[in-house]
Formats: C-alpha cells, structure tokens, sequence
C-alpha cells in the first residue's frame, strides 16, 4: 500500500494533546521505513468522523475504532491503538495493515 503517498487522519478526543503526539510518533515511524506521507492531519473525534473519508489511514484509539466504521467500509485502513503515542505499536499496526514492509 505504500507504493503512493497517503494520506494519514490521527484522532483522539479533543485533537489538542494526544493526537498530536501520535502525529509526531506517526511521522517518525513513517520516516524510519522512507514513506512520505501525502498527508499527516491530527483532529479531535468530531471532525475525524466527517472528514474520515479523505484519507487513506485513519489512527485512533481502540475505544474510538468503531466510530470510523463507515471510513473502513469505504476503504479507509483503520489503525485503532491501546496507546496512541507508542511509536512502536504504531510501526506493529502499520506492518499488519500492509502499510509499511
């Protein structure tokens, strides 16, 4: 899947704290295998949720996944995390989704 650049939505509840780190753990992770995201937006769950079908991967928590069902139905990979700022659970997920090799 990273044979183009894609587009990546983080979320977390408010979009001010958590999101942003995860962003930051996301871009490291990112950098580590060469992939240049398209795009790396964080938001709180409210925006996530209407904007969620703009983009190729969306990251939450786990408590959080099935708000992005519709997102995932329509091809959206869904990243869902116990701890959303663990750059190495993140680099885990990414592998099983296919995103990075």
């Amino acid at each position: 899947m990273a044979d183009k650049s894609l587009n990546f939505l983080v979320c977390c509840a408010n979009g001010a704290g958590s999101s942003l780190m995860a962003q930051m753990a996301l871009e490291k992770v990112l950098k580590k295998h060469g992939i240049e995201a398209a795009t790396v937006h964080h938001c709180p769950i409210s925006e996530g949720k209407e904007t969620a079908l703009q983009y190729d991967v969306v990251i939450c928590a786990q408590h959080f996944a099935d708000m992005f069902a519709e997102a995932e139905k329509k091809g959206a990979k869904l990243v869902a995390l116990q701890n959303v700022i663990s750059a190495s659970e993140i680099e885990t997920k990414l592998t099983e989704a296919g995103i990075i090799k």
